[in-house]
């Protein structure tokens, strides 16, 4: 195999793994021997994939979504972050492992992000943990009325 079709198929691989697993993956003990089962290559090569698209911040985690407020509590959270200190606090957002996903607009509120804890009490903390760390208030927005939006994303690739 020459080092272009080596380098063609990797990208193949990640493609479809980021593409085609961001629904309808089947409850497993060993979701990511299926996942290579589907796509005709190894368990570790799936594990290594993504593990350098993690590394890469391409993905953030690979993990269930669950529908908000149905396994514990969750808030779409706001900040208003002046502009020099986006980098540092989208940093401090992302290592938190209550951040669902986190993305910044364009707008007086421009980091936006989704939290999620076992209670109210965890969220509590979790907010103010980002709150001393950033040094920005938090604004938390928790949901009223459930609308069910698809958060798959599909890739396009050049």
């Amino acid at each position: 195999m020459t080092v272009e079709s080596s380098e063609k198929n990797q990208q193949r691989l990640e493609h479809h793994l980021l593409n085609d697993f961001q629904h309808g993956l089947s409850l497993s003990p060993t979701p990511f021997a299926d996942m290579a089962n589907v796509l005709g290559v190894t368990e570790d090569e799936v594990l290594k994939t993504l593990q350098q698209q993690q590394n890469k911040g391409v993905i953030s985690r690979v993990g269930a979504v669950f529908r908000a407020n149905g396994v514990g509590v969750s808030t779409l959270a706001t900040m208003s972050v002046a502009e020099k200190d986006v980098e540092r606090v989208a940093e401090i957002i992302n290592a938190c492992e209550a951040v669902n996903h986190n993305y910044q607009r364009e707008h007086h509120y421009n980091l936006w992000f989704v939290l999620m804890a076992e209670n109210e009490q965890m969220l509590a903390a979790v907010i103010e943990n980002i709150e001393q760390l950033s040094g920005y208030a938090v604004m938390s927005l928790p949901m009223l009325e459930d609308f069910h939006i698809d958060l798959g994303f599909d890739i396009k690739w050049t």
